[in-house]
């Protein structure tokens, strides 16, 4: 998954399918072959969203309670582009949300290492 911060704002997009009570997430997807979880946060958020990123360090991975999947989440930095549901299919819409607003889009909470970085983004 990719952790994307902009001027102290979260990306998170809302899935064309929901995965249970799950509406809002952070951009990403399965790992393909061959490749790092740091390289498909950036192709997965790039398919999904329309933006460029760098991919900068692995933040943490847990088992997701919800899906049972492994998910590793990667912090990225953009470097171009206007985030957009690219993907359609996949992807309803996108959104920035301020610190505060997070939690109307992620009722539970974010990850604890994930909520570290957002908090110490200034």
């Amino acid at each position: 998954m990719a952790v994307i911060l902009d001027g102290g704002r979260l990306l998170l997009i809302r899935r064309s399918n929901p995965e249970g009570d799950l509406l809002w997430a952070l951009p990403g997807g399965t790992v393909e072959t061959g490749e790092t979880a740091e390289q498909a946060a950036v192709r997965e958020t790039l398919e999904e969203t329309g933006l460029t990123v760098k991919a900068a360090r692995v933040l943490g991975e847990r088992i997701h309670p919800d899906t049972g999947r492994l998910i590793v989440y990667v912090a990225c930095t953009v470097l171009e582009g206007t985030a957009y549901p690219a993907s359609p299919r996949e992807v309803f819409a996108a959104t920035w949300a301020a610190r505060d607003e997070v939690p109307q889009y992620v009722p539970r909470g974010l990850y604890r290492p994930v909520q570290a970085y957002l908090d110490g983004a200034g």
